[in-house]
């Protein structure tokens, strides 16, 4: 039994040294390879520096149609939202009874007319009688007091028939302007302008061109005034591009037309106003909208937006050093311009700013860098 337990014994000794062996060699640690990123250098050229807004559109001019005459609407003559010209018959209300006034008020100044007549003729024949001692002193007086009488009589008759004729031309509303006419608030066989109350029957709109209104801080103001101060071209009009919430950039160009009296003590703000050609009535009322105006133009180095990132403190870019190591380098961003972001602070120009492969970097770990493609 001895002579056999030892052979055995020395078989599993050599067995579990082998496996120890074939242990160690599969638990040795290889370091994976530093991760590849691309780099490229600041680009210095020439920026211009904006100030950004947001506002709204509104249209140039707004009128609500309204009856100011009381009556039943008869006829509508146009359809929801169809493009109308300036004096163009939209709504149409019950006319006859202002007819008949303008036909009673004409009669009224027709029977004045006759009365003054008479007055005339009459007055005339007892001056003369009166001046040939033929008639007495009181028939003077007496039509002189009715031709007095009558004339004012006709003055205010003529003065009710041009009443009766406004209310009848009030019985049709036009279009004030050449725009766009909103639905019909009111349907046809209503009464209207009842009780004194004026009726909105729609609203008429001009939409080109069309305002984009925006409020500017008092900051914001002195800034835009000390770059756009008109000198050698009096006439000098501030460019004002405009973008909507589903464009990149801003492709829509106008000029700021207008801006209040003074700042508002409450809100430090000044209301602002810009104004841009419409032909396609592509933009309507009330849209939100992104604005800035162009203020100095300057030389600013610049880097791939994807190389910015963002973390707590602000702002970085990663930039590989000595020995391909990684640092973390906090800087101070402009604008964008063109898929490039301005670097105001932190970079001098000669860095290798990683732009690609961002997420692999590590600040203090080594990378392995190659120059991007310009």
């Amino acid at each position: 039994m001895r002579q056999i337990a030892t052979p055995l014994a020395a078989l599993l000794a050599a067995l579990t040294l082998a496996a120890l062996a074939a242990c160690d060699g599969r638990n040795a640690y290889v370091p994976p390879p530093p991760p590849e990123v691309t780099v490229a250098k600041p680009v210095r050229q020439r920026v211009v520096d904006y100030l950004e807004f947001t506002g709204n559109t509104q249209a140039v001019q707004t009128v609500n149609l309204t009856a100011r005459v009381e009556g039943f609407l008869q006829q509508i003559k146009f359809a929801d939202g169809q493009d109308v010209k300036k004096g163009q018959l939209l709504f149409v209300i019950e006319p006859a009874p202002y007819q008949a006034k303008v036909e009673r008020a004409q009669a009224d100044v027709d029977s004045a007319k006759a009365r003054l007549t008479q007055a005339v003729t009459e007055l005339a024949r007892a001056k003369k009688l009166f001046a040939e001692r033929a008639g007495p002193d009181t028939e003077v007086v007496k039509w002189q007091r009715e031709h007095d009488s009558a004339k004012a009589d006709l003055e205010s008759a003529k003065a009710s028939l041009d009443i009766a004729r406004i209310n009848l031309g009030y019985t049709q509303v036009t279009a004030p302007f050449d725009g766009r006419v909103s639905r019909r608030m009111v349907d046809a066989g209503n009464l209207v302008g009842s009780g004194g109350q004026a009726t909105v029957l729609a609203t008429v709109i001009k939409e080109d061109p069309i305002y984009a209104y925006f409020s500017m801080s008092e900051r914001d103001l002195l800034r835009i005034q000390k770059y756009h101060t008109p000198k050698d071209v009096p006439d000098e009009r501030v460019t004002i591009e405009m973008g909507l919430s589903d464009q990149t950039g801003y492709p829509i160009r106008g000029h700021l037309d207008y801006y209040d009296l003074g700042v508002d003590p409450q809100t430090g703000t000044l209301l602002l106003r810009a104004i841009y050609p419409n032909p396609e009535r592509k933009l309507f009322a009330g849209l939100f909208v992104r604005l800035r105006a162009p203020l100095e133009s300057r030389d600013a180095l610049t880097v791939p937006e994807g190389a910015v990132g963002v973390d707590q403190v602000g702002h970085y870019v990663l930039v590989v050093g000595e020995k391909n190591v990684v640092r973390q380098q906090p800087v101070t961003v402009g604008q964008a311009v063109n898929g490039l972001r301005v670097i105001d602070k932190g970079l001098e120009g000669g860095e290798s700013v990683i732009v690609t492969g961002l997420q692999m970097a590590r600040p203090g770990a080594p990378v392995n860098p190659s120059e991007a493609k310009k």
